[in-house]
This record gives C-alpha cells, sequence and structure tokens, in this order.
C-alpha cells in the first residue's frame, strides 16, 4: 500500500525464530518416517507462492501503477483487485477511476481501499471523504467492501502519535461509519507487528471486520490479535500482477459471495516459516 508521494509499505512484520541445524534434521528425518504432525506442517508450508497458486489471486495497485493492462492481467490469471481511491480528507488518487473501471471491463471483482492518515483528521471524517470518493459498497457481486488500509507511518512515530486507545478509537470510527452507510464492514489491511505495537493487540475487530493481512514473508500467520483467520493477503511487492501480489482464502465461488455479502474463510493452514540464508535473530 502507498503514500501518494512515497511508496511505503506496511512495516512492523513479525520476526520468525529460526530452528538450529540440529532440530530441523530431527524435523526432516520424522517427516521421512512419516510422523503425521510434522508431514502435514511441511507439506502445507513448502513455500507461500505454491499456497498461494491454489487460491484465487489478486493484486492492488495505486497511483504508482498508472498503466495497467487489466485484460493481460486478467488473463494472467487475476480475479480481482483493490484500488486506491483515497487518503486522509485531501487526497483522491487521479488514476482510481481508470483503475478501479479498467479492473471491472475486465471482469475482475474489484473494491477500493483507503490509506489512513490517523494524523489528518478523525476515523468518521476519513470513512466519509472515501464513500465521497470512490469507496462506496454496491451489492452487485461485481463489487468488493471498501478497506481501511492502516499501517505505519513512514517516517516518524509509526503509530502517528496516537496511544493504544486513541488509535482504536480512530479505527472504531472509521468502521462504524462505513458500516452505517454502507450496511458493511470495512476489509482492515495490516500487520501483525504493527497492530500489537499501535493498538495493544486490540481484539474486538476480529469479531466483524475482514482481515487483509500483510506479510510477504511466504505465510500469513502470525495473524493479528482478534482475528483467527484471514479473508485475503498481500504475499509480495511485486510478482505477476501489477503492483502488490494478493490471494483471496478460498475459492472463486467464495469470492463472489464475499462480494455479494458476509463470507467466513477457512482457518489458515499450519506452516513454518521461509528460513533463508543470512537471516539472523529470533
Amino acid at each position: 500500500m502507498t503514500y501518494p508521494h512515497a511508496r511505503g509499505r506496511a512495516v512492523g512484520r513479525a520476526g520468525w525464530r529460526v530452528r538450529a541445524a540440529a532440530v530441523l534434521a530431527v524435523g526432516l528425518a520424522s517427516l521421512c518416517t512419516g510422523v503425521h504432525g510434522v508431514a502435514r506442517a511441511d507439506t502445507t508450508a513448502a513455500t507461500g507462492a505454491a499456497r498461494s497458486t491454489a487460491q484465487v489471486r489478486g493484486l492492488d495497485v495505486s497511483g504508482y501503477d498508472p498503466r495497467v493492462d487489466w485484460k493481460a492481467t486478467a488473463a494472467e490469471g487475476a480475479a480481482f483487485a483493490y484500488v486506491k481511491a483515497t487518503e486522509g480528507v485531501s487526497y483522491t488518487s487521479s488514476y482510481f477511476t481508470q483503475q478501479y473501471n479498467g479492473a471491472a471491463g475486465a471482469s475482475l471483482i474489484r473494491g477500493a481501499y483507503h490509506f489512513a492518515r490517523p494524523d489528518a483528521s478523525g476515523g468518521r471524517a476519513q470513512a466519509d471523504y472515501f464513500l465521497a470518493h470512490g469507496g462506496i459498497w454496491k451489492r452487485d457481486g461485481r463489487t468488493l467492501p471498501g478497506a481501511l488500509d492502516i499501517e505505519a507511518k513512514a517516517h516518524g512515530d509509526p503509530c502517528w502519535g496516537l496511544s493504544h486507545s486513541a488509535m482504536t478509537s480512530w479505527i472504531a470510527a472509521f468502521v462504524n461509519e462505513f458500516h452505517a452507510r454502507t450496511g458493511r464492514h470495512p476489509v482492515i489491511y495490516t500487520a501483525a507487528g504493527w497492530w500489537a505495537a499501535c493498538t495493544g493487540n486490540h481484539r474486538g475487530f476480529g469479531r466483524t471486520d475482514p482481515l487483509w493481512i500483510v506479510n510477504q514473508s511466504g505465510t500469513p500467520t502470525p495473524l493479528p490479535a482478534g482475528w483467527n483467520t484471514y479473508t485475503l493477503w498481500q504475499t509480495a511487492a511485486s510478482g505477476a500482477f501489477p503492483g502488490d501480489q494478493d490471494v483471496f482464502n478460498g475459492m472463486l465461488k467464495d469470492l463472489k459471495t464475499f462480494a455479494l455479502g458476509d463470507y467466513t474463510p477457512p482457518p489458515p493452514a499450519p506452516s513454518w516459516p521461509l528460513v533463508q540464508q543470512g537471516q539472523a535473530g529470533r
């Protein structure tokens, strides 16, 4: 996801424990002997890409992706797209209309997203601004519910100068206004690390708001507090499609169900994180 003038990405992605060589050796030996718990974990986690391929793929774009060949993107396998519409209460993407309509013209199910600026105004005002500039949801089977992109500030305090309670209240004001005006709860796009740092692991939104998890380490987990599954997963900043790469947690028929109304995605499959040579830390 992006600022209009700087290509910011969600930060605070959770670090992963690096297993010792001896433990890996034991795990591999157990897998070879057919221990079911280990085999399931290793099989489902061969790579994040392998799991993504089996799921419904999509993308999210902004003004940094001005020339999207939507027909080619659909032919490549994209089924859905999220398009940046607004930021704060003063920025509207000049590419939104062409991107949003272009995705629809290529038969992609599409939705709009708003980049949160908690330092600029209240959550209710930003929800109203979003709804007035492309964020409205229609029950037409082709429109995804609007999404709130809430992530770290690119420079300075990643929590936008707000306390845990103030941040939670800001998100609630946006969510409640969007729901009151559309009848749908917005999707919340965030990272587990940021959520812990800036909301104090608030759990309330997981009961109502679909989660769009950003984690580009090869697995959608860990999830932020309050959610036991995810609806969308941003897997990479680049790939087969323009913009960021995403997957939907379900099949195409489930994506259509989600566009029309409520959808309960399955829990994430157990997985091991992808450990790469040269990584250090927990």
